[in-house]
């Protein structure tokens, strides 16, 4: 549990533009810096000593256990479950649909896939690569271009793309509606992720606060 967690923890920093993980005892703490999202924790197992020792708002953890396994105080904010998954990856192309247009483009460990319609953004994701692992973050269709199978072929390309570019395992936290799609595809469920922010006093999260994945 504790090598995918510093894959994911690894990928996502990589992917969102962040400085790299730092290791400490319980996990990875990840400095964010964002509004709303100061520092996440990444963390194998429970560690209830560190969540009760932390104090700055618009902290985050990110658990790899149920829920109802993590105990946490009132200080804290449990968001929906979200899921650790993983896969062998496969080079196989993606079909895509004769309307729209498909691209992959790589920044630095970064590979970003694109389909549009037209000039219109229809779905997108991302790979962030780090030694044998791809790390699928931010695969988004567009409201107007959903049920047309645009978030499978989106995987498909980001799995072709990561295993050209000599990656060979596939890891990625999901919502509930994502590990649905995912599960479809082929990719296993490791284990369950609570998710929960240490509030700032007296003001309630707002869903533009709360980070994705």
């Amino acid at each position: 549990m504790r090598t995918l967690a510093r894959a994911w923890a690894d990928g996502w920093a990589i992917s969102r533009g962040t400085p790299a993980p730092v290791e400490v005892p319980e996990g990875y703490r990840i400095d964010v810096g964002l509004p709303g999202h100061l520092t996440r924790y990444v963390l194998p197992t429970h560690a209830p000593e560190l969540a009760a020792r932390l104090t700055a708002p618009d902290t985050w953890l990110k658990v790899c256990a149920d829920p109802a396994t993590v105990p946490l105080d009132e200080r804290w904010q449990v968001q929906p479950t979200e899921y650790l998954m993983s896969i062998r990856l496969t080079a196989e192309l993606p079909a895509c649909a004769p309307e729209y247009e498909l691209e992959a483009v790589q920044t630095g460990s970064v590979v970003d896939v694109v389909l549009g319609k037209r000039g219109e953004l229809a779905a997108r994701g991302k790979a962030a690569l780090s030694g044998e692992y791809a790390v699928i973050d931010q695969v988004i269709t567009e409201p107007e271009h959903r049920r047309r199978g645009l978030g499978s072929i989106a995987m498909q390309a980001l799995a072709q793309a990561a295993v050209a570019r000599g990656t060979t395992t596939g890891v990625l936290v999901a919502t509930a509606d994502g590990r649905a799609l995912y599960s479809r595809l082929g990719w296993v469920l490791v284990t369950p992720v609570t998710a929960a922010r240490l509030c700032v006093p007296g003001r309630p999260a707002s869903r533009a606060d709360l980070p994705r994945g």
